[in-house]
């Protein structure tokens, strides 16, 4: 072994040795068990532990100097916890030796109850901010957030392992969204331009390819997907029917379909204005459209109108092949 290996360990044993020594205080063990599963600020801790500021301060500024903890500013306060990315192998291995035993004190027992004492106030807390919020609460998280930061997190519910198509996939949006939340998804349309800034649009995304090709004959073999998507899709196209039986022919047994499109409207300024070649479609004509493709039985909803849309009403219609 050579010097600078042996310098090295004698290191690394040191920082052992140390926190050893940190945690052979007992009011840091209670404090690391108090911060495992919450965040909490210093005046929260002091009721916490029942010790002054000045205490409490004190070994927190240990235990953070010794990378047990992560600290936050919020404001004029300070929140700490457990280090959220884990904490070193060592220290990892130290503190479930430490534990257990740290957990049997009955200070730490005590703790407990008043962490929930704690959480009791804080749950008190907001609730009084959504009596005072609940008129502005849906414009404050769209300001906040974003206005379909809801509807992206449901994108969580599509199964990891699926190969999605996105048929008549426009500028890519669709694609852009699935993208996170599935294994494959592959992005078809017959417009140049639109696969011009899809393209662009989906560049950086590599499970994501962009395929032309019409809908009527699509670029993919029978049973390769899991779910097939058609957003604002078939008022393009001459024969809707023939778009769906084509849908039916490349997802596997058991494979989904989801529509969205426009419900029937005598909107001809609108017809006229977004080149459709249909008025809309009722459940009537998707349902039936579906059976002929091979599909089981279809669901159709039509959505609550968005107060600030100027287009028609919108429906959403889902089927699964047959297994």
């Amino acid at each position: 072994m050579n010097e600078s290996s042996t310098t090295r360990e004698a290191a690394a044993g040191a920082g052992l040795f140390e926190r050893m020594g940190h945690l052979a205080e007992p009011t840091r063990c209670r404090l690391l068990l108090v911060l495992e599963g919450h965040e909490f600020t210093v005046s929260e801790l002091c009721a916490i532990v029942q010790l002054p500021q000045s205490t409490v301060s004190r070994h927190l500024k240990v235990l953070a100097g010794d990378g047990w903890l992560d600290v936050r500013q919020e404001g004029t306060s300070r929140r700490y916890r457990v280090r959220a990315r884990g904490l070193e192998a060592d220290a990892e291995r130290l503190w479930e030796l430490v534990r257990e035993r740290a957990a049997a004190l009955p200070a730490a027992r005590q703790d407990a109850r008043r962490v929930r004492s704690v959480l009791a106030a804080r749950r008190t807390a907001s609730q009084e901010f959504f009596a005072s919020a609940a008129d502005r609460w849906d414009r404050l998280r769209a300001e906040l957030f974003g206005a379909q930061v809801d509807l992206q997190a449901l994108l969580a519910l599509a199964d990891e392992r699926w190969h999605v198509a996105d048929l008549g996939c426009g500028t890519g949006r669709v694609s852009e969204l699935l993208s996170p939340f599935v294994a494959r998804v592959t992005a078809v349309d017959d417009s140049p331009e639109m696969l011009r800034a899809a393209r662009s649009r989906l560049a950086g995304l590599e499970n994501v390819r962009v395929r032309r090709g019409k809908l009527e004959r699509l670029p993919l073999a029978a049973a390769e997907v899991d779910l097939a998507v058609l957003f604002f899709v078939l008022p393009y196209v001459p024969e809707p029917a023939v778009v769906l039986a084509e849908s039916a022919r490349v997802l596997r047994p058991g494979g989904r379909l989801l529509i969205t499109d426009l419900t029937p409207h005598d909107r001809r300024d609108f017809q006229r204005e977004m080149g459709h070649l249909w008025l809309g479609f009722s459940p009537r004509q998707i349902r039936g459209w579906l059976r002929q493709a091979g599909f089981g039985p279809a669901a159709y909803h039509e959505l609550a109108p968005d107060p600030e849309a100027r287009g028609p009403a919108v429906f959403v219609a889902t089927a699964r092949t047959k297994e």
